[in-house]
């Protein structure tokens, strides 16, 4: 069994220089949607969220289409109040809708909670997220004169089950529990962006650009979701929660840091 690869700071750096001064590489997972991360891990010898940097604060290594503008995870958390299970007990059953495979795959009865949200503009559900900077919280809100008139029905059978009126209690992040948590995922991060095209049906790389984040700061972190440039994510339905999550565009991500190198 090989020895595992042990980087310093600047083995890692020198490595990943390599890798982007090599040119068009050929995708290690042909197909895969994380290709572009799982290809970079693969040519430095590490496993997949395990940056073997000893004696150091934590590291993670980020990488990306310099193109995308698709929105990644950043953590799941479920809002507060905990106690409440407000999406499986509060939002699904009263302000969900019928699941798009109710009656097939799922029972007729089969609910969906299931959208992207962000301090931008309402949804056509009218749901929002608000940054409430006084009291340190990232809420939940609901407007039922935002709601599309498409979704008419929809609103009588809320009305029904729980009345039109402001969520009451709104669920809610704390700015201190959301720091922690991104904080400790993401605190100093070594960030690549690559070039990606098709020959023959293949997939190729080029790495071309490096990025040191560092120091990860609450108050670029509280301004990325009060800008809109992170969203809230819901996903649950009647049989299962997956989860809710935070979501941004990556693109965005040195913005979240007091310290950004590019490695020429």
């Amino acid at each position: 069994m090989p020895a595992a690869i042990i980087y310093t700071k600047k083995s890692l750096i020198d490595k990943i220089k390599e890798i982007r001064d090599s040119g068009w590489i050929k995708s290690k997972r042909q197909g895969n949607d994380g290709g572009i991360g799982n290809t970079l891990e693969d040519l430095l010898g590490i496993e997949e969220n395990n940056l073997p940097i000893p004696n150091a604060a934590e590291w993670e290594l980020k990488s990306q289409s310099l193109k995308t503008n698709a929105l990644v995870t950043l953590f799941h958390t479920e809002p507060s109040p905990t106690a409440l299970k407000f999406v499986p007990k509060i939002l699904l059953p009263n302000y969900g809708w019928a699941h798009q495979e109710a009656g097939a795959k799922y029972p007729k009865s089969e609910k969906s909670f299931r959208q992207t949200i962000s301090t931008i503009k309402r949804s056509d559900r009218g749901f929002k997220v608000e940054v409430d900077k006084k009291a340190c919280k990232v809420l939940i809100s609901f407007d039922a004169d935002c709601v599309d008139e498409k979704h008419k029905a929809w609103l009588k059978s809320v009305k029904q089950n729980i009345g039109l009126d402001e969520l009451s209690p709104q669920p809610y992040w704390g700015f201190d529990d959301l720091h922690h948590k991104a904080a400790t995922k993401i605190y100093n991060c070594f960030f690549v962006l690559a070039d990606k095209k098709k020959e023959n049906g293949e997939e190729f790389f080029h790495y071309q650009k490096i990025f040191i984040l560092k120091d990860f700061t609450q108050e670029k972190f509280i301004s990325a979701i009060a800008d809109g440039f992170i969203s809230v994510d819901f996903d649950a339905r009647t049989g299962h929660n997956h989860g809710t999550k935070f979501r941004f565009h990556r693109k965005h991500f040195p913005d979240l840091y007091d310290s950004v190198t590019e490695i020429k």
